[in-house]
């Protein structure tokens, strides 16, 4: 594992940990990394100084994380959520994390809109091929999934970046 201090085209700082530099190069090159505080996707390497252990005492290992998955063609986007809670504007950086999850999900998961939880089960069941799905639910059917043993997650849903 490498780790890099990383730098946008805004000049933040931020690292990242790669599992070789051809790693690093190719999302780079697919703009699949971005600034957590602005959203740029235009990521360099910044200069950084190299990790030298002291003398008789080892690195630590390194977490593991592994390579972006292959892009998908993006799905049919959600309906807008159904309640929304007044609350403080969020952080630029947030934000900006939130809307690179959403296109995660978009590019790499299956839009089943309001059949969530039924497709969730046919999954379970194996009725159904193993994919990423997202759509929605409501918190009574997402807690009579989690009952039945169905991982499911809540996400806030935030604007696209380009929108």
């Amino acid at each position: 594992m490498i780790h890099y201090q990383l730098q946008c085209e805004q000049s933040h700082g931020f690292d990242g940990w790669f599992k070789d530099s051809a790693s690093f190069d190719r999302q780079a090159g697919r703009h699949l990394l971005e600034c957590p505080i602005c959203g740029s996707s235009k990521v360099t390497r910044a200069l950084m100084t190299p990790a030298v252990p002291k003398k008789g005492r080892a690195r630590a290992a390194a977490p593991m994380i592994a390579d972006a998955p292959p892009e998908k063609p993006a799905a049919p986007p959600p309906a807008t959520p159904p309640v929304a809670l007044a609350a403080p504007r969020l952080p630029d950086h947030v934000r900006a994390m939130l809307q690179r999850l959403r296109s995660e999900v978009e590019q790499n998961c299956d839009y089943v809109g309001a059949d969530f939880a039924e497709e969730a089960r046919r999954i379970h069941r194996g009725e159904s091929p193993r994919t990423g799905i997202y759509g929605e639910t409501s918190p009574d059917e997402a807690e009579a999934l989690a009952e039945e043993g169905i991982e499911v997650a809540r996400i806030p849903w935030v604007p696209r970046a380009d929108g």
